[in-house]
C-alpha cells in the first residue's frame, strides 16, 4: 500500500473518531450521569467519560494523516473534524465539544510538527500528551463547568495513546526500510 493510501486510510479513520466519541459518552459505559455522561473505568477507582477512547486515539491518527498527507490535509482534517464535532455532539456538549476539539488538535499539531522528522514516537508521544490535557481542560470546564474528571479524562486518553506507540514505532522503522519520506 502506498503512502497516500495509507493517509486516507487515517484521514478515514480520524474522521470516524469524532462521531464515535460523541456516540459513547451518552450511551456506553459502566454507569451513566443523569444529565452526564457515560463513565467506564481507566484505572482502578478512577473513571472517566467513555468517550475518552476514541480521543486518544484521534489524536494518534491526526499526527498518522499529517505524516502522510501533509499539513494542508491535517488542517482541513481539523475544521473538518470541529464541524463534524459539533453536528455529533448532544446539543449540551456542542460548543465543549467543537472547541475541545479544535483547542487541541491545534495544539497537537504545534508540539508534532517541528518534531516529526527526527524522533517520530517521540513526536507523537509528546503532541498527544499536550493534545490530551488541553482537550480534557476544555471539555470539562466549558461542558460541566467541573474538573472533576479530569484525570480519568487524561488517563484514558493516554491508554489509546501508549497502546498506539508500538504501531508507530513500526511505522517509522517500515519507513525508513522503505525510503518513504513524511510528507
Amino acid at each position: 500500500m502506498n503512502s497516500r493510501t495509507e493517509g486516507y486510510l487515517y484521514l478515514l479513520g480520524f474522521g470516524l473518531c469524532i462521531p464515535a466519541a460523541n456516540w459513547l459518552i451518552g450511551n456506553a459505559g459502566t454507569y451513566c450521569v443523569p444529565d452526564g455522561p457515560c463513565l467506564i473505568p481507566v484505572a482502578p477507582g478512577i473513571m472517566a467519560p467513555s468517550g475518552v477512547l476514541m480521543i486518544g486515539l484521534a489524536l494518534v491518527l491526526r499526527d498518522l494523516v499529517q505524516r502522510r498527507l501533509g499539513l494542508r490535509w491535517v488542517t482541513g482534517a481539523i475544521l473538518a473534524g470541529a464541524v463534524l464535532s459539533g453536528f455529533f455532539a448532544p446539543p449540551s456538549l456542542v460548543l465543549a465539544s467543537v472547541l475541545a476539539f479544535l483547542v487541541s488538535e491545534f495544539a497537537d499539531l504545534a508540539v508534532y510538527t517541528p518534531l516529526q522528522e527526527r524522533r517520530l514516537v517521540l513526536a507523537v508521544l509528546a503532541s498527544s500528551v499536550v493534545g490530551l490535557v488541553i482537550d480534557s481542560l476544555v471539555f470539562l470546564y466549558v461542558a460541566f463547568g467541573s474538573l472533576e474528571f479530569l484525570t480519568g479524562q487524561v488517563i484514558g486518553k493516554g491508554w489509546m495513546v501508549l497502546l498506539a506507540l508500538p504501531f508507530i514505532a513500526w511505522l517509522r522503522r517500515r519507513d525508513e526500510r522503505l525510503g518513504r519520506a513524511p510528507a
